[in-house]
């Protein structure tokens, strides 16, 4: 039989490097230690905050660049790392589709004055006594309908440490509680880029991953609840909190209507429903557009500068909305920041991000690195527990070095992604990991972008501020009780058996 020209080429390849098992355990971290190393040095030396904005990006690619040259070393050739990349960016590819859309549903919310809503009543929950315990749960509230806590703290944030002053409590308790709330919704929310980037890095779904992640961020939550309640009433306060500035500045640029949030209740009955996210998010973002026309027609015509609404002027108005950056000017400066959507095209940092981070991957999978590393990690690591433990490890180190969190969920997950699966553990177990060690804990990190950004907006040193961020500190300890005790660890299940399920 004659032997096609494709198929003696992939045979050479392969007795050149057997199953990408030829590579050492050291050449396969000289580019996660490379990348580490550049990583920090563009972070903590030259950019700051502004990292992500490209640089970081570019550094993954040098990244794989790195690996590339220990690949060809390796007698991997050029051809198997592109096919691995492409093979790693296609499977990204409904995660970014979830972004974009995840982008655009912001937007209409935020026009249609949803967003505005739920802030408008979280801000009501105010109450001297319970201060602190309020604060968590408006902070929550708002970074679940913005999927920022960035934003959350730089808005919100800021007039609830003014209000915490006034009552004589301590800026450290303020920002804690308004970190832990605020990191609480980030994780939650469908909006936050952190939640979708961990189901991409991990090859799982986002509303699978977020149902999944509520397992341990529920508990979490209830105890810093618990917590911040003991702590106020054991607090003198004065004075009553004034936010009659805010809640009118609100209800000026916005109706404001219970009514609205029929549609993010349909939203979540879709997800309940096991509805796809794409087809869930995107409904969403059409009845968001929809209330937005019907409730709010003065911002729709303004988006545009339009004297009337007609279906143009309509069209163009949520179409902007839904694609580009759109903002709503409030009388209170504070808040105007909060109002404020980039739509899809604020999502493209992130998309760049993975498609950057999958450059790096493809080409570690492809020269068997990251099979390497795992082998040695799963050497090491030979219970679950030991799994589960490593990866926040990973993701702790990472934050500290890299002084990044979204490197923090990116790299180990890549690392870790076989891992899990050799364990027969289902994909959710790791994203979920990334997200309660990656994404909560680098706001605890003085050098960290996270740390940096939010004690410089807040005015809050970090070791203020960190005793009190418990929804932060607990989460990580909360993953590794569940692996340690084994509680609702979701193993992969065999397709006959998952029929079997499905039928009961």
């Amino acid at each position: 039989m004659t032997t096609k020209p494709e198929e003696t080429k992939d045979t050479s390849e392969n007795l050149e490097n057997p199953n990408n098992h030829s590579i050492s355990l050291w050449a396969a971290l000289i580019p996660v230690f490379a990348l580490v190393g550049m990583l920090f040095y563009n972070v903590f030396f030259v950019y700051g905050d502004d990292a992500l904005s490209g640089s970081n990006q570019f550094v993954l690619l040098l990244g794989a660049a790195v690996a590339a040259v220990v690949g060809v070393y390796y007698k991997v050739s050029f051809s198997k790392m592109i096919d691995e990349v492409g093979e790693n960016i296609k499977s990204t590819s409904g995660a970014i589709l979830i972004l974009l859309l995840v982008g655009a549903l912001a937007g209409t919310w935020l026009i249609s004055g949803i967003i505005p809503t739920m802030i408008y009543y979280g801000l009501q929950l105010l109450n001297p006594t319970i201060f602190l315990a309020a604060c968590v749960v408006i902070c929550a509230i708002i970074s679940v309908a913005t999927g920022s806590s960035w934003t959350t703290s730089a808005t919100v944030g800021i007039a609830l440490i003014g209000i915490g002053n006034t009552l004589g409590i301590s800026a450290g308790m303020t920002a804690g509680a308004v970190l832990s709330g605020a990191y609480f919704g980030d994780k939650m929310s469908p909006l936050s880029d952190t939640t979708n980037l961990a189901p991409a890095m991990a090859g799982g779904d986002l509303f699978t991953h977020i149902k999944y992640m509520a397992l341990t961020t529920v508990p979490t939550i209830i105890i810093t609840l618990i917590v911040f309640v003991i702590l106020g009433l054991n607090i003198n306060t004065s004075g009553i909190p004034e936010i009659s500035d805010q809640l009118e500045a609100i209800s000026i640029a916005f109706n404001i209507s219970p009514w609205l949030f029929i549609v993010p209740a349909l939203v979540i009955l879709l997800i309940v429903k096991k509805v796809a996210p794409l087809v869930a998010l995107l409904a969403g973002t059409l009845l968001g557009a929809l209330a937005a026309i019907i409730a709010q027609p003065e911002i729709v015509m303004s988006i545009t500068n339009a004297s009337e609404l007609t279906f143009k002027s309509a069209y163009q108005g949520v179409m902007n909305a839904i694609t580009v950056n759109t903002q709503v000017e409030t009388s209170s400066a504070e808040l105007n920041d909060l109002f404020s959507s980039g739509g899809m095209s604020g999502m493209l940092n992130t998309i760049w991000l993975i498609v950057c981070a999958m450059a790096f991957g493809g080409t570690m999978d492809a020269i068997g690195a990251l099979t390497k590393i795992s082998d040695a990690l799963l050497s090491i690591a030979k219970t679950i527990f030991g799994l589960f433990a490593s990866t926040v490890a990973s993701c702790l180190a990472l934050n500290i070095a890299a002084s990044d969190q979204y490197l923090a969920i990116v790299v180990p997950g890549k690392m870790f992604k076989q891992a899990y699966k050799d364990r027969n553990l289902a994909p959710e177990n790791l994203s979920r990991t990334l997200e309660d060690s990656g994404t909560v804990t680098s706001v605890l990190i003085p050098w960290n972008t996270c740390g940096a950004y939010q004690s410089g907006v807040l005015g809050v040193g970090v070791g203020e501020y960190f005793a009190f961020a418990i929804f932060n500190w607990l989460s990580p300890f909360m993953t590794l009780i569940f692996a340690a005790f084994n509680i609702k660890i979701k193993m992969i299940l065999a397709k006959s058996q998952s029929a079997r399920i499905d039928d009961k």
